[in-house]
C-alpha cells in the first residue's frame, strides 16, 4: 500500500500534476470541496480520510507540534518551505515518501522537504 496525499490549498498545481502522472494517490483541498477551511479542520479531515497532508504553510507546523505535545493523533504532515525546494524536488521527494511509506509511518509525524 502506498501513502495517500492530501494537498493543502496553496500547493502549486504543477506539483499535484507531477505526482498524479507518477501514479501517486493525490487529493487536493479544492477537489475535496474544502477551499477556505481552517487548517486544524483540514488536518482533522486528512486524518479521517487516511491521508497525509502536504503543505507549505508554517501554521501546520504549530498545529502538528501542539497535537504531538497533547497526544492528539493526526495522520501526518509533510512540509516544504516555499523558498527551500523546487517543484521538481517536491515531486521527487513526495513520490519517494508515498511509494516507500505506509500510512502508519507518518502518524503523528512531521516530515520536512527536501529529503
Amino acid at each position: 500500500m502506498t501513502l495517500a496525499l492530501y494537498m493543502d490549498e496553496h500547493i502549486r498545481r504543477a506539483i499535484t500534476n507531477g505526482l498524479k502522472l507518477r501514479g501517486i494517490d493525490v487529493l487536493t483541498v479544492q477537489e475535496d470541496g474544502r477551499t477556505g477551511t481552517p487548517d486544524p479542520i483540514l488536518l482533522d479531515h486528512a486524518t479521517e480520510i487516511d491521508r497525509v497532508i502536504f503543505t507549505q504553510d508554517d501554521d501546520f507546523l504549530v498545529i502538528a507540534n501542539r497535537r504531538q505535545q497533547e497526544g492528539v493523533k493526526f495522520s501526518g504532515v509533510i512540509y516544504a518551505h516555499q523558498q527551500s525546494v523546487t517543484v521538481g524536488e517536491c515531486v521527487r521527494d513526495l513520490e519517494i515518501i508515498a511509494k516507500a511509506s505506509e500510512p502508519e509511518d507518518l502518524v503523528n509525524q512531521v516530515q520536512y522537504l527536501p529529503l
